[in-house]
């Protein structure tokens, strides 16, 4: 007989041969040995983990693999997920991603303590993982710093693979080995005394444990040995992160003091609630509370046990009113001017621009006044508002039903995050999220609704567009997750019930941002924009009168689910149009904006976005307008100068180019079935000739400065190419599943602009042209659109994303090699620019390259452009919609 080998790698590989090659180990913890490995079918790298000989004799491998089958329907982006079990020549194995980085024990160890924001959003992240283990039934029962992995700053908790095998399969014997389940500094009570009934509650306890070691640098209960750490967690006094780190906030140091309490019953019902408190600043407990039991008399506590009292009696006397059929008790309406301090202004006044909190405690909203576009938050019972972390760029946000995260569209992704801190998550690519009671995430996309789960998962489709349909938008989720309110964008706007079971929609009305609130009431916006209401029925999903308009004069509104509103004044609507109306202004380098003619205003029509191109000579800008119903090419003498229409068809006409020398207009047109390249002489004379029949939707087109070169960019985000004089048919110049748009060529015609979504966001790049097969630079800093050259080509202009953009601009040096500079601001874009999605407005820069032609949201009766309207807080809305909508109507 062999003796036993001292490596079992080679018994290892041997076992595993043709599925996985184990490369070296990485490290051994009490339980298990770690192995880096090749997982030779998938090609790709793992962390295989291997139980201790000891511990697998004692669980078995029948047991552990049929346990540790759970494992792998944990799904959340904070667990770290199970590929693989087995067992190999008596070895007990599990494989789960190998992920590059460190653990939060090897940061810990660097850095000691902690940013307090990022270990509130490490320990909520964690929290809510637990949370989804522990709805399965799953207990970890070993959370600390070493099992936290921290990939791209997001934690992953790990091995709850042994956790759910050894407790269930061979808990009770573990002292035959020597062994136990937890680490003594992060071990509850009863893990401690050697309960063996433990629960989530022991979860929770570890975690907080992780939490005041990430603030204050040390466990609640160090000790030099074992014996006496435990003994501290059983008999050791109450702990304060405050005490010791003043900047700790109250109610995260009451929250940790709950969760470690001495008894389970007395800790958080569950890790959910352990993250509510983290984010609630008003949360207390104990002596500090509010209500604690047993607390000391202090005027907190004698004013809550008068509260309780009062409340009683309010109660008793509520219940006496309704058993004697009094008249419903009306709450008085009332109406604030929202003030915001200065550099917290909203930036953008649209329906997309505000959130209310279902509960209506709190506003979220983009502002650009301080700095980079971001989102900030802004609670009612605080002076000023709150910037939200890494939310810049971000818009349309949505707050989640319990209030604790929200969602947001930053560039084309719908991410999550917590306003407790912490890493942001990214679901999916779209627009328009808004989070339902059922936990999913709707998303607009360019072929129908999906949703997703709002912890990350599988994508699933909801709807799917009809011929003629450009869009479908979901506003708002109906009470019990049956239901919702989306709107169909196609020759007008449509809003309809959609039976989330059935998929079945039916139509309610015309107009847009439908919401429903609890008094059984739908509001929305009419296509003139007046807010418009009738009764509804959330159950059979249908009206139940006729909608009457309750107010004018609104260009953007939210609603609580309690009828709390929140509204931007100012015209919601335009002549005609889905959309207020617009002008042109002037912009220079510096942010000083002025309306290019106060008489001239045009309507931006069904979709968000206008195109437009200044004449070579900066006299005459082409723009697209929307009139009578469709779009068509309109030319416009600037300053105050003669305004003329160049297209006169039932088709829609867009994104109009001055072809070189400013003879001729270029143009897309649907007139043969899908949007071609058309040109017309700029006079007016002769009929539009087809320059390009392309097989599939153009989106905006560019010349070359030398008319040689016309480029394409195209609905499924490719960049053409298209000699017309020389070629058939269009070729890609860019066609990668990355997406690419926006071309701008440079003034010597060796150079292309172009933004690409290779990295995840959108970004600028510059290549050599017309041979794009050379060396590539991104340009960019942030996420960026729209690159425009200077006309002397030593600037490169281009456009972050927000729903109210910066300009930025790179010095560049574009000869036979090319060399650029760090990109700079030059400043925020004027009030009513969309500059964000597949429609964004387009910009110009004006000879000189001094100033900027930029089409902004016309103020009511046409005077100032740049005038901002107040913002006003309604509470007890529903009240007035009870009075001005009856029964039946």
């Amino acid at each position: 007989m062999n003796p036993p080998e001292t490596d079992p790698v080679p018994r290892l590989n041997t076992a595993l041969e043709g599925r996985y090659r184990i490369e070296s180990e990485l490290g051994e913890g009490g339980m298990a040995t770690v192995y880096l490995a090749d997982d030779l079918k998938h090609e790709r790298k793992v962390a295989l983990k291997v139980l201790k000989p000891e511990l697998a004799a004692v669980v078995g491998a029948e047991r552990f693999l049929a346990e540790i089958k759970t494992t792998a329907n944990l799904q959340h982006p904070h667990i770290l997920p199970l590929h693989d079990s087995g067992e190999a020549d008596s070895f007990l194995y599990y494989v789960m991603p190998y992920i590059e980085g460190e653990t939060l024990a090897d940061r810990l160890e660097r850095d000691k303590q902690l940013p307090v924001d990022e270990a509130l959003g490490i320990a909520t992240a964690v929290a809510n993982a637990l949370h989804t283990a522990h709805e399965q039934g799953v207990v970890h029962r070993d959370i600390k710093p070493g099992n936290i992995l921290m990939s791209r700053g997001e934690p992953l908790v790990a091995d709850f693979g042994i956790a759910i095998a050894v407790s269930a399969g061979g808990s009770g014997r573990l002292t035959e080995t020597g062994l136990s389940l937890g680490t003594p500094y992060y071990m509850s009570p009863e893990q401690a005394t050697g309960d063996q009934s433990i629960g989530p509650a022991s979860d929770t306890f570890a975690l907080a444990c992780v939490l005041y070691e990430m603030l204050v640098g040390e466990p609640p209960y160090p000790g030099s040995t074992a014996q006496a750490v435990l003994g501290k967690i059983i008999q050791g006094a109450p702990v304060s992160a405050t005490a010791v780190r003043r900047s700790v906030p109250a109610n995260v140091d009451a929250a940790i003091r709950k969760a470690l309490e001495k008894l389970p019953a007395d800790r958080f019902t569950g890790a959910n609630d352990f993250a509510k408190a983290l984010a609630d600043p008003s949360f207390r407990h104990g002596a500090d509370g509010f209500a604690g039991v047993g607390a000391s008399s202090s005027p907190w506590n004698r004013l809550s046990v008068a509260m309780t009292a009062v409340a009683a009696l309010f109660a008793i006397t509520t219940a006496v009113s309704l058993l004697r059929s009094e008249p419903e008790l009306v709450r008085p309406v009332e109406r604030f001017a929202a003030p915001f301090l200065e550099g917290e202004e909203p930036s953008f006044r649209g329906f997309y621009a505000f959130a209310l909190s279902p509960d209506g405690t709190m506003l979220l909203y983009g502002s650009s006044e301080a700095g980079a576009p971001t989102l900030m938050a802004r609670r009612w019972d605080d002076l000023a508002a709150v910037p939200l972390r890494e939310t810049a760029l971000g818009f349309q946000p949505s707050v989640s039903p319990d209030g604790l995260e929200f969602a947001f569209r930053q560039s084309d992704q719908i991410k999550v995050a917590a306003f407790a801190g912490g890493p942001v998550r990214t679901l999916t690519t779209g627009d328009s999220p808004k989070w339902g009671e059922d936990g999913f995430i709707y998303v607009e996309t360019d072929s129908g609704v999906v949703r997703v789960p709002a912890r990350g998962g599988a994508i699933e489709t909801v709807t799917t567009l009809s011929d003629g349909e450009r869009a479908h938008t979901v506003w708002d989720l109906l009470p019990g997750g049956r239901g919702a309110l989306m709107v169909a964008s196609g020759a007008t706007r449509e809003i309809r019930a959609l039976d989330l079971r059935t998929g079945e929609m039916t139509p309610i009305a015309e107009g847009r941002s439908p919401r429903y609130i609890n008094s059984g009431h739908l509001v929305f916006a009419a296509i003139d924009g007046s807010m418009m209401a009738a009764r509804f029925d959330p159950d059979r999903m249908e009206l139940l009168g006729t909608p009457v308009a309750v107010m004018d004069g609104v260009s953007g509104w939210t609603l609580s689910d309690d009828g709390k509103l929140f509204y931007a004044s100012g015209s919601g609507g335009a002549s005609g149009a889905n959309g207020p109306s617009l002008q042109l202004a002037w912009v220079t380098r510096t942010g000083q904006a002025s309306v290019v003619d106060p008489d001239w205003t045009f309507d931006r029509g069904e979709h968000l976005g206008i195109s437009l191109d200044l004449s070579p000579d900066g006299s005459t800008v082409a723009v697209r307008e929307f009139a009578q119903g469709g779009y068509d090419i309109y030319l416009k003498e600037l300053d105050a100068g003669v305004r003329r229409r160049l297209t006169f068809d039932e088709a829609h006409d867009k994104s109009p180019v001055w072809e070189p020398g400013g003879e001729n207009i270029t143009f897309l047109s649907d007139r043969n079935g899908n949007f071609d390249v058309w040109s017309r002489a700029a006079d007016g004379t002769g009929q539009p000739e087809l320059i390009l029949d392309a097989e599939e939707d153009l989106e905006r087109i560019e010349w070359s400065p030398d008319g040689e070169w016309l480029l394409a960019w195209t609905v499924g985000d490719d960049i053409l190419s298209f000699r017309p004089r020389q070629d058939s048919v269009a070729m890609p110049l860019f066609a990668t599943p990355a997406d690419e748009m926006d071309p701008a060529i440079s003034p010597d015609g060796r150079w292309i602009a172009y933004v690409s979504r290779e990295t995840g966001t959108l970004q600028a790049y510059v290549q050599p042209f017309p041979d794009v097969s050379g060396a590539r630079y991104q340009v960019s800093a942030i996420d960026a659109r729209m690159p425009r050259w200077s006309h002397d080509g030593r600037e490169l202009f281009y456009q972050d994303q927000g729903a109210s953009p910066s300009t930025w601009v790179v010095e560049v040096e574009a000869g036979d090699v090319f060399r650029f500079g760090t990109p700079t601001r030059l400043f925020n874009a004027p009030e009513g620019w969309n500059g964000s999605g597949r429609y964004a407005e387009e910009y110009q820069v004006a000879p000189g390259d001094e100033r900027f032609l930029i089409p902004v949201r016309a103020a009511e009766g046409g005077s100032d452009a740049l005038a901002a309207p107040p913002y006003v807080l309604v509470n007890n809305f529903a009240e007035v919609l009870k009075r001005m909508v009856p029964e039946g109507g």
